[in-house]
C-alpha cells in the first residue's frame, strides 16, 4: 500500500556531493517546499543522530543518503547500504523532530510500520473494538448449552486480534506467527463439518425481536464511523481509478495504466473495477488520492449487499431466527467491520459468494456468479469444482440426471467469464492482463506469511499441492451434502488457498467467513439441501 509519494527533487546548485556524519550525500538535494521551515541538509543532520542510524553504521560502515519531500511536510531520509535501501528516518519538515526511524522490512513496507490509523480507524480504540467483539460472542451464544463447540469457532474467529494488536505495534514476525493457529483451527473444523461429521450448530439464546433491534443498532453504528472516520486505502482507490478508465473507453490493466500514487492498482480482476462504475459516475474521479467518496460509497453498498443476502440465505435456508442470526454474525464481526472501515472491495468477494449460496439450486445463476466473483479476486476459482457438482458429489450414483445442471452450470460459467475478459482480451490484450494481475500476484514477495519470512519452499509447494487437491476433491466426495456441508467444505477450500499465500492480511478473513456462517450456523442434513421448492429431484445441481 502506498502511504505517500515523494514530490519532485529538483537539483540545488548549492548543494553539492559530500559528507557529513559519515553518510555520503547525493549529487544534489532537493529544494526545501516553501512550507518546510527546515532543509534537506538540515534534516539530513537531524537523521545522522538517530540511535538507529548511528548503530546501522556502526556495523555496515559509510552509507549514502538521499532526501525526499513528502506531501505531508516531513522530509524522508532514506540510507543505502551498497544500493539498497537499509534504514528509512522521517523528519518533520517543520519542526526537526524524528517522527519514524525504520530498518528491516519496515523500510520497503510501509503498512509493516504500525501506523495508527492506517487500518481501521476508530475501529482500533478498544472502546470500540472489545464491545463489538463482545456483542459477537455474547450475542450468538447459547446460554442453555454453554458448551458448543461452534462457542470456540466464534472465539478462535476473535482471536485473529491477538495477531492484529501485534501488527499494529509494528511486530510483523510475531502477528504472522499468531494468525496460522486460528486458520488451520478453522481449516479442521470446516474439514470434520463438510464430511459430515455429527457437529452442534450454533444457535443464539438472544429473542429473535432483540436479535433484530441488534442488528439495526449495529448497521447505523456501522455506517455513524465510516462516514465519521474511515480512510480509503489502496484497494478501493484502485476499484475507481479502474472505474474512470473504463467510462473514458481506456484499457484497465498495463504499466502505465494507473498513476504513480497507485502503480499496482491494475492487479484485480475485471468484475472488480465494472462494480466501482456506478459509483464513480455518481462520485466522479477527482484525479487525487482524495476523500474518494466513490469508494466509500461503493464500500458501504457491498457490505449492504452481505447482509441482506445473509438475511435472506438464512430465510431460504430455515427461516427468520437463522436469518437475524447470520446478520448479527456480519455486523457485529469486527473483522468485517475492519473491511468497512478500510473502504476496500473484500466484502464485494463476500457478497458474491453469499448471493451464489442463496441461489446454489440454480446452475446458471451458481455458475455466472461464481465467475462474476472469481473475476473480482481470484481466490474463488478454487471453488469452481464444489460448485460444478452442486448438492451431490460427483462419484454419486446415478450421474446421468445431473448431466444436464453441470452443463449448465459450465456454460453460465464460462459465459459470464468470457463476458468480463472482453474488455482486456481487445486492449491491451489478455497475455498483458494475465501479467498484471494473476502472474503479479503469484510472483509476489511479502513479509506477511511464513513463507515471505522464511525459507520453506518445499513446505510452500506441500501446502499448495494440498490445497489443490482438496479443491478438486470437494466435487466427488461427500456424495450428499447440506447446506451446512456445503458452506463447510467452501470454507475449507478458501482457507486453504490462504494458507498458501504469499502476501495475507486480515480483510481476507470476510472471503471464507460467510461461507463458514453457513456452517456452524445451519444444522446438517437439514432442510432439503438449496433445492428450489419447484425443483424436481433429477434437475437438482
Amino acid at each position: 500500500m502506498t502511504l505517500a509519494v515523494a514530490a519532485p527533487a529538483p537539483a540545488a546548485a548549492s548543494t553539492p556531493a559530500g559528507s557529513t556524519a559519515g553518510t555520503e550525500l547525493p549529487a544534489s538535494l532537493p529544494e526545501k517546499p516553501a512550507d518546510y521551515l527546515i532543509g534537506p541538509r538540515r534534516a539530513l543532520r537531524i537523521a545522522d543522530t538517530d540511535p538507529t542510524v548511528i548503530a546501522e553504521r556502526a556495523g555496515r560502515g559509510k552509507l549514502t543518503a538521499g532526501v525526499e519531500a513528502e506531501p505531508v511536510g516531513n522530509w524522508e531520509v532514506g540510507y543505502f547500504d551498497r544500493g539498497e535501501k537499509v534504514i528509512l528516518v522521517l523528519v518533520d519538515g517543520s519542526t526537526g523532530e524524528i517522527l519514524e526511524s525504520w530498518t528491516g522490512v519496515q523500510v520497503a513496507w510501509p503498512m509493516a510500520r504500525g501506523r495508527e490509523g492506517q487500518f481501521g480507524h476508530i475501529l482500533n480504540a478498544p472502546f470500540v473494538w472489545i464491545p463489538m467483539a463482545a456483542i459477537f460472542f455474547l450475542g450468538l451464544v447459547d446460554w442453555r448449552r454453554p458448551t458448543r463447540i461452534a462457542h470456540l469457532d466464534l472465539l478462535v474467529l476473535l482471536s485473529f486480534g491477538l495477531s492484529q494488536a501485534l501488527f499494529n505495534e509494528a511486530e510483523i514476525g510475531a502477528s504472522v506467527a499468531l494468525y496460522y493457529p486460528p486458520l488451520l483451527y478453522l481449516l479442521a473444523r470446516m474439514l470434520w463439518v463438510g464430511f459430515g461429521r455429527r457437529t452442534s450448530s450454533l444457535r443464539p439464546s438472544m429473542p429473535l425481536r432483540a436479535m433484530v433491534l441488534l442488528c439495526v443498532a449495529l448497521a447505523v453504528f456501522r455506517i455513524a464511523i465510516n462516514v465519521a472516520d474511515s480512510g480509503v486505502i489502496d484497494v478501493g482507490y484502485a476499484g475507481v481509478i479502474g472505474a474512470d478508465r473504463i467510462t473514458d473507453a481506456e484499457p484497465i490493466y498495463g504499466d502505465a495504466a494507473f498513476p504513480q500514487n497507485n502503480p499496482t492498482g491494475d492487479t484485480y480482476g475485471p468484475a472488480n473495477y465494472f462494480a466501482y462504475v456506478p459509483f464513480e459516475q455518481i462520485f466522479p474521479w477527482s484525479g487525487a488520492w482524495d476523500s474518494l467518496p466513490a469508494a466509500r460509497a461503493a464500500a458501504l453498498f457491498f457490505d449492504l449487499l452481505c447482509v441482506l443476502g445473509l438475511a435472506v440465505l438464512g430465510l431460504r435456508l430455515s427461516g427468520r431466527r437463522l436469518a437475524a442470526t447470520l446478520a448479527l454474525a456480519w455486523l457485529a464481526y469486527p473483522y468485517t467491520a475492519f473491511v468497512l472501515q478500510s473502504n476496500a472491495n473484500d466484502s464485494l468477494l463476500a457478497a458474491g459468494l453469499i448471493w451464489s449460496l442463496v441461489l446454489f439450486a440454480q446452475p446458471l445463476a451458481r455458475g455466472a456468479l461464481l465467475a462474476v466473483t472469481a473475476l473480482t479476486k481470484f481466490a474463488p476459482l478454487a471453488l469452481a469444482p464444489l460448485y460444478l457438482a452442486g448438492d451431490r458429489g460427483l462419484l454419486a450414483a446415478p450421474i446421468r440426471p445431473r448431466l444436464r445442471p453441470i452443463l449448465l452450470y459450465g456454460g453460465a460459467f464460462a459465459a459470464a467469464a468470457l463476458l468480463l475478459l472482453a474488455h482486456p482480451a481487445i486492449d491491451p490484450g489478455f497475455a498483458t492482463f494475465w501479467e498484471r494481475t494473476i502472474g503479479s500476484q503469484a510472483g509476489r514477495e511479502s513479509p506477511f506469511s511464513i513463507w515471505g519470512q522464511t525459507d520453506l519452499e518445499a513446505l510452500h509447494t506441500g501446502v499448495k499441492l494440498a490445497a489443490v487437491t482438496l479443491a478438486v476433491a470437494v466435487a466427488l466426495v461427500p456424495r450428499e451434502r447440506s447446506p451446512a456441508q456445503i458452506g463447510a467444505l467452501g470454507a475449507a477450500v478458501m482457507i486453504a488457498v490462504e494458507l498458501t499465500a504469499e502476501h495475507w492480511f486480515y480483510l481476507y478473513i470476510v472471503w471464507f467467513l460467510p461461507l463458514l456462517l453457513v456452517a456452524i450456523a445451519t444444522r446438517p442434513g437439514e432442510p432439503e439441501p438449496f433445492a428450489a421448492p419447484e425443483a424436481a429431484p433429477a434437475a437438482r445441481g
